[in-house]
């Protein structure tokens, strides 16, 4: 029942990811802020907790958990370090990701080259 909560859940997100890019003339850099805002709001509020829940890869996936990992880091640094934490807490919580995406960006364009459009 998880891999149908999660698969339901992503989906829905990359739909409306998808309806966004159709119907609106949002660039994509726009579409991708608003997800990771989104998932700011809703993590501030609590309610992204029981979406993440419930869904589990299918909502920390998506830009939406990013968002909400930011959120919920500061919120645990605050808790732990006062005002500091505002500006601790976001980067603690997810430079693990941040670290593994550079890694493998690096790696990549170690072992390929790119070839030129023309």
């Amino acid at each position: 029942m998880q891999y149908l909560w999660a698969f339901l859940i992503g989906g829905l997100i990359c739909a409306v990811g998808q309806v966004l890019i159709d119907y609106t003339k949002l660039t994509p850099a726009r579409i991708l802020v608003s997800f990771v805002v989104a998932g700011v709001f809703l993590g501030g509020i609590g309610v992204y907790k029981y979406i993440s829940d419930l869904a589990g890869a299918g909502a920390s996936v998506p830009l939406t958990g990013f968002g909400y990992l930011l959120a919920k880091g500061v919120k645990e640094a605050v808790d732990e370090k006062g005002f500091l934490g505002v500006f601790t807490g976001g980067l603690t919580a997810c430079a693990g990701g941040i670290a593994a995406a550079m890694t493998f960006g690096l790696l990549m364009s170690v072992l390929f080259k790119p070839k030129s459009r023309s």
